[in-house]
């Protein structure tokens, strides 16, 4: 079992920044493949961000040029460096983990771990 803490979230302006931070119960994520998800008002989930550590990441389309995730196994942190903010990025942001590799880093279905969100609201 795994457990993730989300923090990080909050309110910011139109083109500011906010960077998310996931922290998990484990000594090392090695082996683990990593994400973001978002749910926006009314809306479903949607993929943010992967990272298979250590180092390969896959974005979804509306936030590429604008996020980057990263590790740290030092910390055990995964966090999401969220720059050129936009109101459509208002969302509670999710951490996800999946103990190996996915196929499809995008498939919520994928992942076995799911910490309780993080809300991020942009203003206009």
């Amino acid at each position: 079992q795994v457990q993730l803490v989300e923090s990080g979230g909050g309110l910011v302006q139109t083109g500011g920044s906010l960077r998310l931070s996931c922290a998990a119960s484990r000594r090392t994520f090695s082996g683990y493949t990593m994400a973001w998800f978002r749910r926006a008002p009314g809306k479903g989930r949607e993929f943010v961000a992967a990272l298979r550590w250590p180092s390969v990441t896959s974005y979804g389309d509306s936030v590429k040029g604008r996020f980057t995730i990263s590790g740290d196994n030092a910390k055990i942190t995964v966090d999401l460096q969220m720059n050129s903010l936009k109101p459509e990025d208002t969302a509670v942001y999710y951490c996800a983990a999946k103990n190996g590799g996915v196929s499809d880093p995008s498939a919520a279905h994928a992942y076995d771990y799911w910490g309780q969100g993080t809300q991020v609201t942009v203003s206009y």
